[in-house]
């Protein structure tokens, strides 16, 4: 396997797991407004919170919201399977349930029937299953796995006496064969890989604070390749981001706990999470947004201040930072690598300030809800260590761009119209027809899918991809992960721009 496909492999993989973490990132806002609402603090300032009724329906709230979080295993096969799926998405989503449920009854099977020693192993009820806990992995070992299987024999054929079996339904049976038999072997090879897991935590904590820089720097200069999903989600959902009362990864912990423990017990499990984020993505960000746009000559402010006024809102409001940062990240490096060491000290200066924020996100949403709501949180010193932030970043990106006289080009012109009357008959969705032709035309694409804030599109020849006609369409970088695999960056508007691609490519089919 060439190093081109594994990379391809690893960004759909960071893809996948972004449906359950941007479900575990919603789900996590009303967990965080439940708990703040619950505290003694917070009703003795707004006393109608006390009510029976009220605090009845915030109580269900913060426990429909928790919900979500056990179900992590599950989302993880299902969405694994769904986005590593070439063809009929649907049906492996399916298998990927059903191969996870697989797992667990069979390795439930063998742990009870006395053959197997379970002294070292974790043993919990799952979805109603009496089996071997393998957190976080357990799912994602049941996604790939599935997506494999399902690939390879979603179209097999049988002979017209078995033919019913064939195809789509051959792919649930042979996923439940080959889980009972993980689920039988699982158990046994578990208990080592669970102790090296344990111990690559445990390297990663002793590290101390250097540790939290280099997770920091890592997460950010990865952004590029999309496979700083892949980090996020090991951190958040594994015990390598840490083991608390038998509750694996930091946002598991965060969130299972907040409001139940002391803010200082989860100190050591915040510091891989949003709190992090603030000081770059409110402070550090926008601050090189206005750098750049004062270093813009005055014939182009107008148009590039469109473009930095919505990527600037997205990081500062939501924390989505790619508008920002495709915007100098190709035409300026060092300020990208720049960025990302200073994403690492952001990272370590707030853990060593004593922050405890928690939740994904990074920008204003997050800090209020998570922060300034919630007592304990030191939230107001993310703005002493933001504000010098802010000033290191406006004045290093305004003497790097007026240094090399590097001006953006807006992406926002008039779009250019395809002229082929055969394709305008098919859509009057001139954008999506642009983008189609962007990527090489319908014939050169393979698939199309998304993840927060980039297309992610298997072609059949990267040659034929025109980026200049991409960025006429919004696009705000453009990523040829390989020969096979380009990822198109759009920013919040991302899901608005796949359902039109999606539907043209459906229409033309």
């Amino acid at each position: 396997m060439n190093k081109n496909k594994i990379l391809s492999i690893l960004s759909n993989l960071g893809r996948s797991l972004m449906m359950p973490i941007a479900a575990l990132s919603a789900a996590g806002i009303f967990l965080g407004l439940s708990s703040a609402l619950k505290r003694p603090e917070i009703i003795e300032l707004l006393p109608f919170l006390g009510n029976e009724y009220v605090f009845y329906a915030v109580s269900m709230i913060g426990s429909v919201s928790g919900v979500v979080f056990t179900l992590i295993p599950a989302l993880f096969a299902i969405s694994i399977a769904l986005g590593l799926a070439k063809t009929d998405k649907e049906t492996a989503a399916f298998a990927g349930f059903v191969g996870y449920y697989t797992f667990l009854v069979s390795a439930s099977i063998l742990v009870k029937s006395g053959f197997i020693a379970v002294d070292n192993l974790r043993v919990a009820s799952i979805l109603g299953v009496e089996t071997i806990d393998m957190g976080a992995v357990a799912g994602i070992l049941t996604g790939l796995i599935v997506a494999s299987l399902h690939n390879k024999y979603h179209n097999i054929k049988f002979p017209d006496a078995i033919a019913f079996y064939g195809g789509k339904r051959f792919v649930t049976i042979v996923v439940i064969v080959v889980m009972a038999l993980v689920g039988q072997i699982m158990p046994f090879v578990w208990g080592p890989v669970s102790n090296a897991i344990n111990l690559l935590g445990e390297l990663i904590t002793s590290a101390g604070q250097f540790g939290v820089f280099i997770f920091g720097f890592l997460e950010r200069l990865l952004i590029p390749t999309g496979l700083h999903h892949i980090l996020n989600s090991v951190f958040r959902t594994t015990s390598i981001g840490g083991v608390l009362d038998g509750v694996e990864g930091a946002l598991n912990i965060f969130l299972q706990n907040i409001g139940q423990v002391d803010m200082s017990v989860l100190a050591p499990y915040t510091r891989f999470l949003a709190q992090g984020k603030f000081p770059f993505m409110i402070f550090g960000l926008p601050a090189a947004g206005l750098a750049i746009y004062q270093t813009t000559p005055e014939d182009k402010k107008s148009r590039v201040k469109a473009l930095l006024i919505a990527a600037v809102a997205a990081s500062f409001v939501s924390g989505i930072t790619e508008p920002i940062e495709f915007a100098f990240m190709f035409i300026a490096p060092p300020l990208f690598l720049f960025h990302s060491i200073m994403g690492g000290l952001s990272f370590m200066l707030v853990s060593m300030a004593g922050v405890v924020i928690g939740n994904t996100g990074g920008g204003l949403i997050d800090l209020v809800i998570w922060g300034v709501m919630q007592p304990g949180s030191n939230w107001f010193r993310v703005i002493l260590i933001g504000i010098p932030f802010a000033f290191i970043y406006y004045y290093t990106f305004k003497w790097y761009f007026t240094k090399k006289g590097i001006v953006i080009e807006s992406t926002d012109e008039e779009l250019e119209y395809i002229d082929s009357p055969e394709v305008n008959e098919i859509s009057s969705d001139t954008k999506s027809l642009n983008i189609v032709k962007g990527l090489g035309g319908f014939d050169n694409i393979v698939s199309v899918d998304n993840c927060i804030s980039r297309l992610r599109v298997d072609i059949n020849d990267s040659s034929l991809v025109d980026e200049s006609l991409l960025k006429s369409t919004g696009a705000m970088g453009i990523i040829k992960q390989s020969d096979k695999h380009v990822h198109v960056v759009y920013g919040p508007a991302i899901e608005s721009v796949a359902i039109g691609v999606k539907k043209i490519i459906k229409e033309n089919n």
